[in-house]
This record gives C-alpha cells, sequence and structure tokens, in this order.
C-alpha cells in the first residue's frame, strides 16, 4: 500500500499545495476510469491506494513474470522459446515510462524501470547472438545504441553482431566513436571488456565466431486428417450490409498468381467490423476449400491481451492441422517450414485476425497456390507484399438502419422512426457501437429508442454510454491509440482542438507547432490506422466517436493552450491576407496580436483566398466560439471582422448577426473602445439585412458615439452611414439625408473610395424610394465610377441595379435593361442571392414594360425561389413587390394580391415603410373597386405623405 502522503511526496518536489491530496485522489479516480476495470485494479487501502496482487494485467508486473519465465527457460537450454517471451516483454514497451512529470521520487522509479527494460533487451540480444542471429539484429541495436550511446555492453553487442556479419571495418569504427565519446563526455576509456572484444576483432579471434549453424533437419510433412479441420468462429445470424466489401473479398479469393497463397486483406478503424466482414466472407467461401478452414487471432489489439507470437500461432495451426505436439519444433524457423510442408498442394483458407503488423503474419503464409489468406488489421500493412487490401469504413446510414433494425426487431424501429434515424447518427454508424447500443435497448425493454438517443446527445457521457459488458467502444479505440509511438500519441490530442469538422495541413501545423509537411506525415500516419479520415485530398477529419475519444484524453495544461492560441494567431493572419486580397479599400486595423509565424496556405491570389475561404468557412466560426470558450476575447473580435466579410458576400445573414452579437460582447469585456466601436458597426449592418431595424439602430448610434469619442473619424463614417440605411428603411427621409451627407462627406476627406461607393448606393436608394430620381441616378453612377476604378470589386453589380431602378423611375427602360444586363453578367452563377433576386425580379419588370417576349426560365420566379430560402426579409419584401408589380400588368391578380399581401406582412413586421405603402398600394390596385381596395389605397397614401414622397412619384 501506498499512502497518499508518499503519493505527494512524489509528485511535489518542493512545497505541495494545500490541495495536493484532493488532487492526488482525483487524478487516480481519472486512472480508473481510464484504465478497463480500473476500479478493481486500483484498491483503496485505508490512507492510501494499492494494486491488487491478483491483476496479471499491468505491464510492469507481466514484464516481470515473463523476464523469469525467460530466464528459466534459457537455464534449462530453450533458448528459442526464452527468445520468443523476452520479445513480448519487451512489446509491453510504447514508451518512456513516467517521461517528463513529477519530483526525484518518479525520476528515480521511472529511471530504475527503464534499467529494467535494457537489461531485457541486452538479454534478448544474448541469446539471439547465441542463436547465431546475426544481421536482423543489427538494425534493433543500433536504435537502442543511438538512445543510450554511453552503455558500453549494448555497443559490444552491436560490435559482435556487425563483426559476424562480416562488416569489420563497421564494428572497429563503432568502437572508435564509443572511445571518443566517453573521453568528451567523462574523461575516461573504455572499459577492459570492450577493449578486449575490440582486440579480438582486430585480430579476427576465432573466439568471437558465431555457432556453426546446426544442420537442418529434414522436414517431413504431416497428412492432414480426415475430417478437415474448421476453426472459424460462428457467422452472425444478423449480419448486415456490406455487400459491396463482401462482393470485393469474394471476387479477389477467386484471383491470384500461380506462385503463391491469394491474401485478400481488410483494413479498418476499430469497431468497424472487419471480422464480422471476414467471417462472413471465410464461411461463404468456405466449400472452396476442402482441405479446412482455420482461424487465428493475433491479438494485435484485444483488451488485456499481449499479442501472439509467430512461434505460439504457429504451434496452434500446426495442432489445428493435426501435427503432434511431440513432432512440433522449438523454434520458429523449424516451425515455418512443417507448416509450409504440411500445407503443399493443399486448399486450406486461413483466417488471421487483429494482425498488428506484417511481421507477425509473414511466417503463417504457406506457399501453396491452393490456399487463401484472409487478413483482418487497424492499419494498412503496406510491407505485406502479395495482399489485396480492402478498406472499410463506417457503414452507409441506409445499412445503419437495417443494422438496427434487425438487432431491436422491425416493429420496435417502426414505432420511431426518427429516433431510429438520430440512433445510428449518434453512434457515428460505427458497427460496435450501434450493436452496443442496441443490445442496451434489448436488455432494458422500457427504455425507448428516445431515450438512449437523448442519452447519447450529451457528448461528454457518449462513450460511456457505448459499452456493454466487455465490449466497449472507448476501449476499442484506446487500443489503437496505444499503439501509436509517443509522437503520434501527443499529435492525435493535439489535433483534437481543432474545432472544425475538417482541418487542412496548415492548420494541423499552426495547432502542432510544426511545418505543414511534418503535419502532414503525422495526419498521414494516423490516417493509416484509421484514427482519422481522409474526405478529401488535403483534409483531414475526426470520427464523431474518435473525436470524443480524443477529448477524453485531453487535460488542462500549459501545452493545450498554446497549441490553440497558435491555430488562432494561424486563422487570424490568414484571413487578414484572404481579405486584403477579396475586399479592395478595407482598412487594415491593429489587432494588438503578432502575425503567426505558422505556414500559410497558399494566397497569392484573390481566387485563391476565395477558395479558402470557402473551405475553411466552417472551422472558423467554430475557432471564434472556441476563442469566445477559452477567454480570448481579442481574437473573438478580431476573427469576426474578418469573417463578417465573407458572410456578408454569401448572404449568410443570420450568421453575420450572431457572429457580430458576440464580437460586441468580447469588445466590451476588453473594454477596448476602437475593438468595440468597429463591432457595434459591423452588428448594424447585420441588423439592417436582417430587417431588425430597431436593434440595429441602437447598434449604429452606439457605434457613432464611440468613435466620436475615440476621433475615429472611419468608424464615425460608417457608423452615420447605417444609421442613414436605418432612417431611409424607417421612413424618415430627411434625417437618412443628413446621416448620409455626413459619412460621404468623411469618406471623401478619408480618400476611402470603397467605403464612398457603398454609402453612394444607399443613398441612390433613397433618392429612388423618396422619388428623386436624377438624384437616385447621379449618385448610383457616382457608386458604379468608383467602383470600376477599384477593379470592380463586388459593390460594383449592386450599384448598377440601383442605377436601373433610377432609370425605371425616368422612364428610360432601354437604360435601365442594358444596366440590368450588365448586372447579370457581373453576378454571373456565384452572385449574393440576395442581391441577384432583386437584379433578376427589375429585369422581368423592365422587359415586360419594354414589350420583350418571357424568358424560360421566368428571371420573376428564379428571384422568388431565391428568397423563399433566404435570410433577408427586408430584400423579400422588395422583391415581393417587384414581381407583384409585374404580375398586375400581365393580368394575374390573384398572384399579385398574394405577393403584395405577403410583401406588407413582412414590411409591416419591419417597419420598413416605403415597401409598406408599394405593397398596400399594390393589394388595392390588385383588388379594383372593393372596400377593401379603397381603404388599403388611403392607408398608402397617408404613408407616402408622411415620408414626404411626391403624388406624382408615388408609383404602385
Amino acid at each position: 500500500m501506498i499512502p497518499v502522503s508518499r503519493l505527494v511526496e512524489a509528485a511535489w518536489d518542493e512545497e505541495p499545495p494545500t490541495t495536493a491530496p484532493h488532487q492526488v485522489r482525483k487524478a487516480v479516480a481519472d486512472l480508473r476510469r481510464r484504465i478497463p476495470g480500473g476500479a478493481d485494479v486500483l484498491v483503496t487501502d485505508g490512507p492510501g491506494y494499492r494494486v491488487a496482487q491478483e491483476q496479471c494485467e499491468i505491464d510492469v508486473a507481466e514484464f516481470g513474470l515473463l523476464i523469469r519465465e525467460a530466464k528459466l527457460k534459457a537455464s534449462d537450454g530453450r533458448t528459442a522459446e526464452a527468445v520468443e517471451i523476452l520479445r513480448g516483454a519487451l512489446a509491453l514497451w510504447r514508451g518512456p515510462v513516467l517521461s517528463g512529470g513529477g519530483g526525484p521520487v518518479i525520476e528515480a522509479a521511472s529511471t530504475s524501470i527503464e534499467e529494467r527494460r535494457l537489461t531485457a533487451a541486452e538479454q534478448l540480444f544474448e541469446l539471439q547472438l547465441a542463436l547465431g542471429d546475426t544481421a536482423e539484429l543489427i538494425v534493433e541495436m543500433r536504435e537502442l545504441v543511438q538512445q543510450h550511446p554511453l552503455r558500453e555492453s549494448l555497443r559490444g553487442q552491436l560490435m559482435l553482431a556487425l563483426y559476424r556479419s562480416g562488416r569489420q571495418a563497421e564494428a572497429l569504427d563503432e568502437y572508435g566513436r564509443v572511445r571518443e565519446l566517453l573521453a568528451e563526455e567523462l574523461g575516461i576509456d573504455p572499459g577492459p571488456n570492450l577493449t578486449k572484444l575490440y582486440e579480438g576483432i582486430l585480430r579476427e579471434s576465432p573466439d568471437l565466431a558465431g555457432p556453426e549453424p546446426a544442420a537442418a533437419a529434414p522436414v517431413v510433412a504431416v497428412a492432414l486428417p480426415a475430417e478437415p479441420p474448421s476453426t472459424l468462429p460462428y457467422d452472425l445470424a444478423d449480419f448486415t450490409g456490406r455487400d459491396r466489401e463482401l462482393a470485393e473479398i469474394l471476387q479477389g479469393a477467386g484471383s491470384g498468381g500461380e506462385q503463391g497463397p491469394r491474401i485478400v486483406a481488410i483494413d479498418g478503424m476499430g469497431g468497424c467490423g472487419k471480422t464480422s466482414l471476414a467471417v462472413r466472407a471465410a464461411h461463404r467461401l468456405a466449400p472452396d476449400y476442402p482441405d479446412g478452414q482455420l482461424h487465428i487471432d493475433l491479438r494485435g489489439y484485444t483488451p488485456g491481451d499481449q499479442p501472439v507470437t509467430a512461434g505460439i500461432a504457429l504451434d496452434t495451426l500446426l495442432r489445428a492441422v493435426g501435427v503432434p505436439g511431440s513432432l512440433i519444433p522449438d523454434d520458429v524457423p523449424a516451425r515455418t517450414a512443417l507448416w509450409r510442408a504440411t500445407l503443399v498442394g493443399k486448399r486450406l483458407l486461413i483466417l488471421i485476425d487483429n494482425a498488428g503488423d506484417a511481421a507477425a503474419i509473414r511466417p503463417l503464409l504457406p506457399l501453396s497456390p491452393g490456399c487463401l489468406v484472409l487478413v483482418t488489421s487497424r492499419a494498412r500493412l503496406v510491407d505485406l507484399d502479395g495482399a489485396q487490401w480492402i478498406s472499410i469504413g463506417v457503414m452507409p446510414p441506409e445499412d445503419s438502419a437495417m443494422l438496427v433494425a434487425e438487432t431491436l426487431g422491425a416493429e420496435r424501429v417502426a414505432a420511431e422512426p426518427e429516433a431510429a434515424v438520430e440512433l445510428a447518427r449518434l453512434c457515428g454508424h460505427l458497427p460496435l457501437a450501434l450493436r452496443i447500443a442496441t443490445a442496451r435497448l434489448r436488455n432494458r425493454p422500457r427504455w425507448t429508442l428516445q431515450y438512449l438517443a437523448e442519452r447519447l446527445r450529451d457528448e461528454t457521457r457518449r462513450l460511456d454510454e457505448l459499452s456493454s459488458g466487455a465490449r466497449s467502444v472507448s476501449a476499442t479505440l484506446r487500443l489503437s491509440y496505444q499503439a501509436l509511438d509517443e509522437e503520434c500519441r501527443n499529435a492525435f490530442s493535439t489535433l483534437a482542438l481543432h474545432p472544425g469538422s475538417d482541418m487542412d495541413v496548415h492548420a494541423a501545423g499552426a495547432l502542432l507547432g510544426s511545418s505543414s509537411r511534418d503535419a502532414e506525415d503525422l495526419l498521414e500516419m494516423l490516417l493509416d490506422v484509421h484514427l482519422v479520415q481522409q474526405p478529401e485530398i488535403g483534409l483531414y477529419t475526426f470520427h464523431d466517436l474518435v473525436r470524443s475519444f480524443a477529448h477524453s484524453l485531453l487535460v488542462e495544461s500549459p501545452e493545450d493552450s498554446a497549441a490553440v492560441e497558435r491555430l488562432l494567431g494561424y486563422y487570424l493572419t490568414a484571413t487578414e491576407v484572404a481579405c486584403d486580397l477579396l475586399y479592395s479599400g478595407r482598412r487594415r486595423r491593429s489587432t494588438g496580436i503578432e502575425p503567426s509565424k505558422a505556414e500559410l496556405p497558399d494566397l497569392a491570389a484573390p481566387e485563391q483566398a476565395r477558395r479558402w475561404f470557402l473551405r475553411e468557412q466552417t472551422s472558423l466560426l467554430a475557432a471564434v466560439t472556441l476563442a469566445e470558450r477559452r477567454g480570448h476575447d481579442r481574437y473573438v473580435v478580431c476573427l469576426a471582422r474578418n469573417l463578417v466579410f465573407q458572410l456578408n458576400d454569401l448572404g449568410l445573414l443570420e450568421e453575420f448577426g450572431e457572429l457580430s452579437r458576440v464580437a460586441v460582447a468580447a469588445a466590451g469585456r476588453l473594454e477596448d473602445l476602437a475593438l468595440l466601436g468597429v463591432s457595434l458597426s459591423n452588428l448594424g449592418v447585420a441588423c439592417w439585412k436582417l430587417g431588425r431595424l430597431s436593434e440595429g439602430l441602437e447598434a449604429a448610434r452606439k457605434s457613432r458615439d464611440v468613435a466620436v469619442r475615440l476621433g475615429d473619424l472611419h468608424t464615425q463614417a460608417h457608423s452615420e452611414s447605417i444609421l442613414g440605411q436605418f432612417n431611409s428603411l424607417l421612413g424618415d427621409f430627411s434625417a437618412a439625408l443628413g446621416h448620409m451627407e455626413t459619412a460621404i462627406a468623411h469618406e471623401r476627406d478619408l480618400d476611402m473610395p470603397r467605403a464612398e461607393a457603398e454609402s453612394l448606393t444607399i443613398l441612390s436608394t433613397l433618392y429612388e424610394q423618396w422619388g428623386r430620381y436624377e438624384e437616385a441616378r447621379d449618385a448610383a453612377e457616382r457608386s458604379a465610377e468608383l467602383s470600376r476604378k477599384l477593379g470592380q470589386h463586388e459593390g460594383l453589380p449592386g450599384a448598377i441595379t440601383d442605377l436601373a431602378f433610377a432609370h425605371v423611375g425616368l422612364g428610360a427602360y432601354e437604360e435601365a435593361d442594358r444596366c440590368l444586363a450588365e448586372a447579370r453578367a457581373l453576378y454571373g452563377d456565384a452572385g449574393n442571392e440576395v442581391n441577384l433576386a432583386l437584379t433578376l425580379a427589375l429585369s422581368a419588370d423592365v422587359e415586360n414594360r419594354l414589350g420583350k417576349p418571357p424568358r424560360v426560365p421566368d428571371p420573376a420566379e428564379l428571384a422568388l425561389d431565391m428568397m423563399r430560402t433566404n435570410s433577408s426579409p427586408l430584400r423579400r419584401a422588395k422583391v415581393e413587390n417587384v414581381v407583384g408589380r409585374l404580375r398586375r400588368r400581365q393580368g394575374d391578380m390573384a398572384a399579385a394580391l398574394a405577393l403584395h399581401t405577403h410583401a406588407h406582412e413582412l414590411a409591416s413586421s419591419l417597419s420598413y415603410r416605403i415597401e409598406q405603402a408599394y405593397a398596400l398600394a399594390g393589394m388595392a390596385d390588385a383588388l379594383g373597386n372593393t372596400p377593401d381596395a379603397t381603404r388599403y389605397r388611403a392607408e398608402a397614401e397617408q404613408l407616402f405623405t408622411d415620408m414626404g414622397v411626391p403624388a406624382d412619384h408615388r408609383r404602385s
């Protein structure tokens, strides 16, 4: 038993915090949760904890048992068996023990355990050298020598292996290296044993020769039993889906060369059903292999088990085909030879399940071309020559639905079809997760599918819910994770900090603090073991359950916080570069944040920047949320400022509005008036486009007041422009004109042509609504002229459409038609639908006035379709009024009335007074001489009068 006080002493060298005992108990509780069956392994004993003696799954304890067993085998002369056992013991190591944490106590324990590992490795090399193994040991020896360059015993074993492999010069060179190193580091010469070995190699002493190779005993094949052996697992009665993959396996089994066995290998993430698929295929293929069907589980990823060694696997297979134990040789090469000789000329199917590496498979491969080998592995073992690989992922949704119905019963699923679909989605369409979930439901008949789905919605509990008996999604994923080296494990958990659905190599490099090339290498390693997926070249993503598992590994640490800040800095720098390219005339503002040093994607041209922005849009929005959650308010504000340009361009107005509110709140917390003014100004724009006039007016006023306090004329000009827009929408044209004149004057003084062009379009619309068409035309022409000088930025087609409205007011329909044709061409196929819809609606109206034949498809209907799925009620009201006017002229009064009525509802709810008046006038004209028409016409006239629109300019 180790008392808590001793654990505190081990974790904190000096002056532990007062909460240290609590932190230790919390750490132990977390450790119990992470270890399968942890509560039974770590037992509370009085004031401390102990490891249950009966447990044998602890690596250090298992290591000690294996070392003792190997020594007994070696002392009995069973060297080959001792070698296999030592290899199994050393395979328990997955990286440095207790690395980088704790004080002297933990450091001493770490050193002691590492010393045991090195001693075992030296014992293994000594036994292998005694067996005559040489060349194949050199790579392993070099790796260990590089890690421990001053260890003379290891260096001597490497020298001996090199010498026995005929590489005398390299062996002598190793001695020279260690002599120089010892002199530099410690000021001493090599010890007498190493010096004696060097002298022996120098004079080619016969004492250093390896053992004479034993005369190979003739391999005698053993006849297979009369009854063909079959050790395949049972085939699942409710096996569902995977038709395409099954067909591919069956096809692969039927084709192959004449020089050896056919090998069909299946790789995929843990829990995706590789074994079930392979077993189904094996049973389907069994009649084609009359000499037997064998199954061997190598336990490469089995909870609580060590991988099966080649020697043990061969012993199992040989016994399965009827070879008596007394005839099975001790060493692996002899067993391999006997196995292959026994299968010559036979047609045997061998299913090798759960393979961890190709080296474990090679000795088991027969030589007979009539045999078939099916392999399953979580990683694609690219060095398994001659294999046809089939990768399987999660199930398609339709297969998931079939599996749920098969396991739960069609009746139960039919009662809750939507919940069944959600359940499959929350299980990530992973077969293991689906089977665990449905097993829980079968064992709990009172639970509904909806109830379990609600439990699974909580991502922090999802992996705990997907555990049943010995089966657990978390444990399955943990084994894949533990098989990684330390660098990959660290990268896996760090990459899970990325908030978006997909990440590219540049974002990954920023998170890892590495180059994009190194990040790509790590991602590809994770891809090989199916811990990440690749939806398209250059992009990587986590399966939902893998992401949940990765998040469970994260603990608050300075390293993780630094990784998040690197990612946010990368995104901020990249969006600054992209915005400079895409939004000419945009003012650069100080962020107060140093530019990121991370490698940026290629953003040399506007089109590249646009593609990057579109691809990263979801991740960028998620990055703002991550920054807010982590308290990085300055990143929240500055990232949001860059993103709203893109959201506005794409017409994603709800996202624009929400992001602006988040930025305003963050700027308020920072108490940074400059950032607050910009954020309020952006919120005002979003509210204008969303029709939230009261909220927007208040935001614009606050922004203007903050800008005046700071003397920030840029933000003041923008706020005045927005105030003009809101007053125009609310029908206060005189107040609107004052704000617009102030905004445009500031923008001209500050040489802000892009902002001036935008303000001029607002002014043009104001004049057009007021019935002052000549002034509307002049403002729109000036706006278009500025936009062209800027290189036809995104505001140009809008300015030309405003010019067309002015021409319509003046009765210059031919001019309006030419303007609209140019605007449509500028929008192209990727135009902002909010603005394009208005251009299309006015185009249909003008073409009708000119007597042109209707176009197919009808631009007016296209405009209405665009607005039905759009979030801008202001624009929808205007488009519906324009199209309603067209339908009246075409004689379709029912359609006109419906459009004007809906436009009136929208405009009234927003206090959008000019469109409210147009809608009422349109409703009156559509109804003809009726009492309702009279009332609507009177209401419209009153609104026009209140806004100061001249009687002869009150178009309906």
